[in-house]
Parts: C-alpha cells; sequence; structure tokens
C-alpha cells in the first residue's frame, strides 16, 4: 500500500527544505512547458504537494485540479482545488488535457504494480489528445551524495535486487538537527515508456529538463510526454496476475 512520509513537520517547511524547486526560474520554465501542453484546456496534477507548480499554472489560466495522499501538504495548497488519494487509483470528475506527475513522484509508489496502475489513471483521465507528463532522475545505481550544504546533506542507497532506493536527508531548521528517509522504486525511461504502452498511449517528447535541452546518455534527469491518441487505441489488458490496488493515498510532487 502506498505511504505517504511528508508529514505535518514537512508541509509548512517545504519550501525551506528544498529550496531549489522553488528557484523562480524553474517555476517559471516548468509552468511555461505545462501551460503550452495544455493549451487552454484543464490540468490534473498527480501529487500536488503543497501547489508548487499548480498554483502559478492556475494564474496561467489553466484550471488545475490535484490529488495528493498527504492531507498536511494538501492543506498548503492555496486556490487549487484537491482532492485527497492515492494518484494510481483516485479518481475525479471531469476529462483533462494535461496531466502531470513531477520531481520524481512516480518513484514514490515502491511496487511496479502501482507505478503501471498510475499510468492507467493518468490515460483514463486524459481527454483524447491529451498529455501525460513526467519529470524523473535516471538511476545512478550506486550510493549517491545529491545535496552537501552547510544546512541539508542528502544521499541515496540503491538495492538492484528489489529496485529501491532510499533517500536519506539531514537538515538544520531553526538550530534543530533533522533526519528524514523515504523509500522510492528507481525506474528507467524505457520501463516509462512500456508503461505507458500498456496504458495506451504513444511517445510524444523526451527532453532532458524544462527548458527542453536535448536528452542524451549524460542526461541525469528527463521530463517525458506521451499522448492519449485522438483515437484513442485499447490499453494492453491486465494481466491474469495484475493486482488491484486500494485507493489509500500517494503523493506528492515534492
Amino acid at each position: 500500500m502506498p505511504e505517504t512520509h511528508f508529514d505535518a513537520w514537512i508541509a509548512p517547511r517545504y519550501a525551506a527544505l528544498w529550496p531549489e524547486l522553488f528557484a523562480p526560474a524553474l517555476v517559471d520554465a516548468t509552468v511555461t512547458f505545462l501551460a503550452e501542453l495544455a493549451a487552454g484546456g484543464p490540468a490534473l496534477e498527480f501529487g500536488i504537494g503543497t501547489g508548487r507548480i499548480a498554483v502559478p499554472l492556475s494564474r496561467r489560466g489553466v484550471a488545475v485540479h490535484g490529488i495528493e495522499l498527504s492531507p498536511a501538504m494538501a492543506a498548503e495548497v492555496d486556490g487549487v482545488p484537491v482532492t485527497l488519494g492515492d494518484y494510481a487509483t483516485t479518481t475525479v470528475a471531469g476529462s483533462f488535457a494535461l496531466v502531470y506527475l513531477l520531481r520524481n513522484t512516480i518513484t514514490n509508489l515502491t511496487t511496479q504494480d502501482e507505478q503501471v496502475q498510475a499510468f492507467r489513471n493518468a490515460a483514463e483521465h486524459l481527454a483524447p489528445g491529451g498529455y501525460f507528463v513526467v519529470e524523473n532522475y535516471i538511476p545512478r545505481l550506486r550510493t549517491t551524495v545529491f545535496a552537501a550544504t552547510s544546512r541539508h546533506v542528502g544521499y541515496e542507497e540503491y538495492d538492484t535486487a528489489t529496485q529501491i532506493a532510499v533517500s536519506h536527508h539531514w537538515w538544520v531548521i531553526d538550530g534543530e538537527l533533522r533526519a528524514f528517509s523515504s523509500p522510492h522504486r528507481y525506474v528507467w525511461p524505457a520501463e516509462l515508456d512500456l508503461m505507458a504502452r500498456l496504458a495506451g498511449l504513444v511517445p510524444h517528447e523526451r527532453v532532458a529538463g524544462w527548458d527542453r535541452a536535448p536528452f542524451t546518455g549524460d542526461s541525469t534527469d528527463h521530463v517525458s510526454v506521451w499522448r492519449k491518441p485522438a483515437r484513442a487505441a485499447s490499453p494492453i489488458p491486465a494481466g491474469p496476475g495484475a493486482t488491484t490496488i486500494a485507493a489509500c493515498g500517494s503523493g506528492s510532487d515534492g
């Protein structure tokens, strides 16, 4: 079952814990990319978090709805409707021109079945011709220090037998040392493409970042876009051993 690691202590401090995610240039590039794909239509964010991107996207004239596991994170969202639940299975009314899943949030689902179901759920919410966007990192497959400042140290451990990476963080906040760890199922671009195909989506674009820099063998991150065909192809049926996942919550965009 998916579970949230983003609690009532993290939610109000989210921007202080990960300030790089709130850099104006990054937020603007992300919002511009997504607004162009939405093309005036409504958008749905899986794992909306505190509304880091959803709120400025709504200010661009895009009608945004969010799904979020953590009540504490959802309570921080200002002016955008949020449905509490697991983005792999939770549904909201209507259809959308754009569904998006940011900042490695696909890895918060720690089984392949859950990740596949998230793609199916995205496809079911999309109008024909709509787009599904996933922002994710390329796994390093070795212990990697990804943050090292006077206020934040973070590193990730990989278990290739289970395809699980555990992210460890230490922060000094208000003079207090805080530790935080969370498990993630790392996933390769090719595996995401197969999940999209299972959901009846077709490749549209893959770039190295929100500035649309080319994706190459040296890229450390990617933004991948799939499209629901105007005449939607039937998704590949789940096999007899497929898992049905109860709606219980999964986030956050972080």
